[in-house]
């Protein structure tokens, strides 16, 4: 009697779990479109601000400064520390990454190598001193130095109220000049949800 019940439960159980599979649709989107399921920080959150910032980043006078005082030399920038102080889990890498690729498509900064992909380089570097031709072997020394440094935090702020509530989260960059530790930009990226009762 015992087994035949255990067999019962058992089917029953797999039939529900057959029935939730069933009935889960999945479609491919474009990457670009707005998509907010949970109300947490997502991608189009990443991307977005990395684009805004970025741009404001271009904008500001120190720009202007540092290609007229250096004849419209680009200026070489190494994106550092971005710390998640948010209540949630942040892909922090994906939004460095975004960022990035942001400077990169601009056409007007250089972006250097940072962190462990740079230390991988640099040991590529050392192995070829070894095992590479004269005429192939990358020399020491000739790295481009980086003339400013890009950092900053992500932090957020939530009310809730029984079954509603906002989250807020604010992206702050600073850029610093490296010679001489001055900071010469702050930029600032606001995102406010609301997340309301179900229908």
């Amino acid at each position: 009697m015992k087994s035949g019940s255990l067999y019962l439960s058992l089917l029953f159980a797999l039939s529900l779990t057959l029935t939730n599979c069933s009935t889960r649709k999945v479609q491919r989107v474009n990457e670009n479109m707005v998509t907010d399921l949970s109300g947490r920080w997502n991608e189009t959150d990443s991307r977005l601000t990395a684009e805004e910032i970025t741009a404001e980043l271009m904008e500001h006078a120190w720009y202007s400064t540092y290609a007229s005082e250096n004849s419209g030399k680009k200026p070489v920038l190494i994106v550092g520390m971005i710390t998640n102080k948010s209540h949630e889990h942040i892909a922090i890498e994906t939004f460095s990454k975004d960022i990035e690729k942001a400077i990169i498509n601009s056409g007007r900064m250089k972006l250097v190598q940072a962190g462990n992909m740079r230390e991988e380089i640099r040991a590529e570097r050392a192995d070829q001193q070894n095992f590479a031709s004269q005429s192939t072997m990358k020399k020491f020394g000739l790295e481009n130095g980086a003339d400013f440094m890009l950092q900053g935090t992500v932090n957020s702020i939530v009310d809730q109220y029984s079954k509603e509530k906002t989250v807020y989260y604010q992206v702050d960059l600073e850029l610093t000049n490296i010679q001489t530790n001055e900071k010469v930009w702050i930029g600032d990226k606001k995102i406010k949800k609301y997340i309301g009762k179900k229908l």
